[in-house]
């Protein structure tokens, strides 16, 4: 019987001391400082043990980020600069080409379209003469002297012709044709395109002509009616006395 009571108080002194042990522990883990979220160490392996990780946790190693080496932002910054100044070049260079056409066309615009043939002396005018038609005007001068066309337009014939020895016949771009005879040389050719003002040809007296001069005739189209060359001159600013 006093065994049997030895071993009751053993065990409720077992029981007790366990209770404390409980007690203390808790009491121990509400201690703790929750002031930062750091678990420390120990905690951290008692953890991992019971979640059934066992051992120590593994410690991750810190991610390395990629930093932009300067040089690459140089470089970046080099080239879009390069791209700003070739965009500020092309649009300069637009700009001087639209200044330079409006300069050539308001050139083009002031440039007369009609001009006096050649320099000389008038000696004879269209209409009757000698028992026949003279068709044209006679500006005379020395031989050589330039002869250039009097209208813009379309070469289309140079070379010899009856009466004349050699003629350049130029036709404008609504039909009119201008005649130059008695020629000593031409220095066009068919199918050529001229201005008013560029040289065609010397004067000379080539033909039936009774002294070095230029034979001036004005048609209404190729073969057409030939009209008096000096009030049509005239109607386009040129004056001839």
């Amino acid at each position: 019987m006093v065994a049997a009571v030895a071993a009751g108080a053993f065990a409720a002194a077992a029981a007790g001391q366990t209770l404390q042990n409980t007690s203390s522990n808790e009491a121990q883990s509400g201690a703790v400082d929750t002031s930062t979220d750091v678990t420390p160490l120990a905690n951290t392996h008692d953890a991992s043990a019971a979640m059934g990780m066992g051992g120590d946790a593994p410690v991750s190693a810190p991610q390395l980020l990629q930093v932009r080496e300067p040089a690459d932002e140089n470089s970046s910054a080099s080239a879009e600069a390069q791209k700003i100044n070739r965009s500020a070049e092309l649009t300069d260079a637009r700009l001087a080409a639209e200044a330079e056409a409006r300069r050539q066309a308001a050139i083009e615009a002031a440039r007369p379209k009609v001009v006096q043939p050649a320099e000389g002396t008038f000696t004879s005018g269209f209409g009757a003469r000698w028992g026949t038609t003279h068709y044209g005007i006679d500006l005379a001068n020395s031989i050589g002297t330039p002869i250039v066309s009097a209208v813009d337009g379309t070469v289309i014939e140079a070379g010899p012709a009856s009466g004349f020895g050699q003629w350049v016949k130029v036709q404008r771009d609504d039909g009119i044709v201008t005649v130059y005879g008695h020629v000593s040389s031409f220095s066009v050719s068919e199918g050529e395109r001229v201005k008013a003002g560029d040289e065609i040809a010397l004067m000379g007296n080539e033909g039936q002509s009774t002294g070095p001069h230029l034979h001036f005739e004005v048609w209404t189209s190729d073969g057409g009616e030939k009209i008096d060359p000096l009030p049509w001159l005239a109607e386009h600013g040129v004056h001839i006395s």
